[in-house]
């Protein structure tokens, strides 16, 4: 095996001697645990353990039971008269003469006396003072006043408030700011910064459908907000076509850098531009982009 590991792994004699004795290591950890649980000699119970416990178990349940008595959630040992009656208006000694102690009574009548109510008798479940035990002797006995409905909200009226609607605002977009487009309903604070850019960057809205040029706004969020907003003939910002340079003309969302230079290239060429039918000389632009940047020129 040495042989064989040093041919392909370059084992030397000491770092094979110390691979064995690094897996017999291994191999006693491995083996250590079920030795050890083998040789462990069989731990007996006590012939006696059964009977401490039962002794410890009833300790324990005296104590308890002695607590109890003593924060008075059980009462000691008393007689019990049970007869017919209301827990909504039986008084401390009503209650203690049902076998239940002074502090337990005095629990239940402060609950009563701040308004608390038992609109049926499995109510008296509620009251921690009152275990299981005593619960379903009691149970038979009481009588609960008709008066005392089991829903002590169901005879009052509601009020159905009614709101008004909001008449729509009509907003101008191109004078609004971002607060006034913000009452738009439909056109959140994105929105509005958006449409504000991008007028911006036209030089002023011509026609309301420009606004589903801006991201986002499609033609099912326009036709939401279309009513709510106006448009006023302010005057456009235009650009001198026959002055403009690069810079000028890049801002126009409707046309693409190639575009721009052509229309430049062909102004150095043929000279200046007289009317926008003088662009359809120029192949890259079609119609659709003739007539969306025709508001924006002048000549």
């Amino acid at each position: 095996m040495r042989i064989w590991l040093n041919k392909y792994f370059g084992f030397s004699k000491s770092e094979f001697n110390g691979l064995i004795i690094l897996l017999f290591i291994l191999f006693l950890l491995k083996i250590v645990p079920y030795l050890y649980i083998y040789f462990k000699p069989i731990e007996k119970d006590p012939p006696n353990l059964l009977v401490q416990i039962q002794k410890i178990k009833l300790t324990d349940d005296r104590n308890f039971n002695s607590e109890e008595e003593a924060n008075g959630l059980v009462s000691s040992k008393r007689a019990e008269n049970l007869f017919k009656f209301d827990p909504n208006t039986l008084n401390i000694e009503g209650w203690q003469s049902l076998g239940l102690s002074f502090k337990q009574a005095k629990s239940i009548v402060n609950y009563t006396g701040k308004g608390g109510k038992f609109y049926k008798p499995e109510d008296l479940k509620k009251m921690y003072v009152i275990s299981p035990a005593r619960y379903m002797r009691l149970m038979p006995y009481v009588q609960i006043k008709k008066n005392i409905t089991a829903y002590p909200h169901e005879d009052l009226v509601y009020e159905k408030k009614v709101y008004l609607k909001k008449p729509l605002q009509i907003i101008d977009i191109n004078t609004a700011d971002s607060a006034q487009l913000d009452e738009v309903k439909g056109i959140g604070g994105a929105f509005a910064t958006r449409i504000l850019k991008y007028r911006e960057r036209l030089g002023g809205f011509h026609k309301k459908e420009q606004l589903m040029e801006v991201y986002g706004l499609d033609s099912v969020k326009y036709n939401e907000i279309k009513d709510q907003i106006s448009m006023s003939t302010v005057a456009l910002k235009s650009i001198n076509i026959n002055t403009a340079v690069f810079t000028d003309l890049k801002a126009n969302p409707y046309l693409s850098y190639k575009q721009i230079n052509a229309i430049i290239q062909y102004r150095k060429q043929h000279g200046n531009y007289t009317h926008i039918s003088d662009l359809k000389k120029i192949a890259i632009l079609n119609q659709k982009v003739i007539d969306q940047i025709a508001p924006y020129l002048s000549f």
